[in-house]
Parts: structure tokens; C-alpha cells; sequence
């Protein structure tokens, strides 16, 4: 399939193309800088792989939950292209991209995602080794405080991994839940191209949606306003 993903959800701004043989990514981690360099990167892998908008099949957006500034820019931006060369969005869970990452980079058989939410909270999903690594959600994604994780079981530990920057950022809720997995993975934050297979599984699926439709992955407090559409 040839995919353009987009994630801006967390201080990196990620961006990965899939078009024929080509595999380009460019990745950085700068904080309140998406704005200024995320169109720039669009640009970049489009050039690197030789291909236009329209040539795409879809345009894959990791959709949160994280940041609330960052996963507008990103929905906003993918609207743009979406709009301007007639794709569809494909939406992905950014906390299952770095499942997917843990899968591909090590032999781990389930990974506990923690984001930093602020306000002493974390976006939390747990996620099972697939078919092919594709992450298979053990709980539906939540909003968690510093607090015991009680939908996993300490028994169940061995093989399991703890990504993400949230449990940096809470040592506390390291603390309460370390019993439930084995180690730490220095993955923190998620990479578009770790999206892309997701993507290709959720288009395959028809789990699409049109541009002026997508909602991002708020979790806290309800916040489902449609970003406002925006072209690079």
C-alpha cells in the first residue's frame, strides 16, 4: 500500500512514507516546534520517494491520545492533504504505535504503554503480541492515575514490557505497578513508521473516515472538537 503517516502527539514529530519499495521517515523530537517543521518533513519524504499526494491510497494520522495542541496540528494537517488530493484518513492509535515498536525490537510478548497526560495522569493501553505484531489491545486506552494497574496480573508478567515516557515521568506509578511487568523499554515516544502497518491493517478493514470527520483521541474531559483544516 502506499501510505503517508503522520504523528505529532507527543514533544516528536514523526512522519513515515510506504510507497512502493520506499520506506521514508523523518523523526524529531522538538518540543512546541511541530507547527514550524511538521509540513517541512511532509515535503521531505514525499520528495525522498518520488511521489505526490495523489498517488496515495491514504493518509495515516496516529489520532492520541497525547497532547492536545499536538494531535490538532497533526488532524489538521492531514485534512489538508486529505482534502486537497481526495484521500481518506486512516485513524491509529499513537499508544499501539509503540506497542508496535516494542514488538519489532524485541522478543516481548505483551507492553504496557504510559503517557504522560499531565495533571498527575497517564494515557494507558496494554497491548498483546498479533499476528504479524500487530498489537491486540488487552483493555480498551484510559486515562490513569498514580495508581495500581488492576486489569493486569502480576502472574502474567514475564515478557512484558513498560513503554512510554509516562513512566519516567511518574516514578510513583512505577512503583505501584512494577510487579506487573519485567523491564523498561527506552522507547518513549511513538514513530511513524510504526503507524504504517497499522494503517495498512485498519484501510484493509475499512476503518476510514472522511477528512472533515476525524475526532482525535481527546480521552480527557470529552474535548471532541474537529480541528479546523489546514494545508501545508
Amino acid at each position: 500500500m502506499k501510505l503517508l503517516a503522520i504523528d505529532t502527539s507527543s514533544v516528536a514529530c514523526s512522519v513515515a512514507l510506504h510507497f512502493g519499495s520506499e520506506l521514508c521517515e523523518r523523526h524529531e523530537e522538538q518540543p512546541r516546534e511541530h507547527t514550524r517543521i511538521l509540513t517541512p518533513m511532509i515535503r521531505s519524504v514525499l520528495h525522498e520517494g518520488r511521489a505526490e499526494l495523489s498517488d496515495l491510497d491514504a493518509i495515516v494520522l496516529g489520532n492520541g491520545p497525547g497532547s492536545f495542541i499536538g494531535m490538532r496540528i497533526a488532524a489538521s494537517v492531514a485534512q489538508g492533504l486529505a482534502h486537497g488530493a481526495g484521500l481518506k484518513i486512516v485513524p491509529v492509535s499513537s499508544l499501539a504505535a509503540v506497542a508496535a515498536q516494542v514488538f519489532a525490537e524485541t522478543d516481548a510478548n505483551a507492553v504496557i504503554v504510559a503517557q504522560d497526560a499531565h495533571m498527575g495522569e497517564v494515557y494507558l493501553g496494554a497491548y498483546r503480541r498479533g499476528d504479524a505484531n500487530i498489537p491486540d489491545p488487552i483493555f480498551s486506552e484510559r486515562l490513569h492515575g498514580q495508581l495500581p494497574i488492576d486489569k493486569l496480573d502480576a502472574a502474567d508478567a514475564r515478557g512484558r514490557i513498560a513503554a512510554g515516557f509516562g513512566w519516567q515521568r511518574y516514578p510513583q506509578l512505577t512503583a505501584m505497578n512494577e510487579a506487573l511487568f519485567e523491564s523498561r523499554s527506552e522507547i518513549l515516544y511513538p514513530r511513524a513508521r510504526y503507524l504504517l502497518p497499522l494503517g495498512a491493517l485498519a484501510l484493509q478493514n475499512g476503518e476510514v473516515v472522511d477528512p472533515q470527520d476525524i475526532v482525535p483521541a481527546y480521552l480527557r474531559h470529552k474535548v471532541a472538537e474537529k480541528p479546523a483544516s489546514a494545508k501545508p
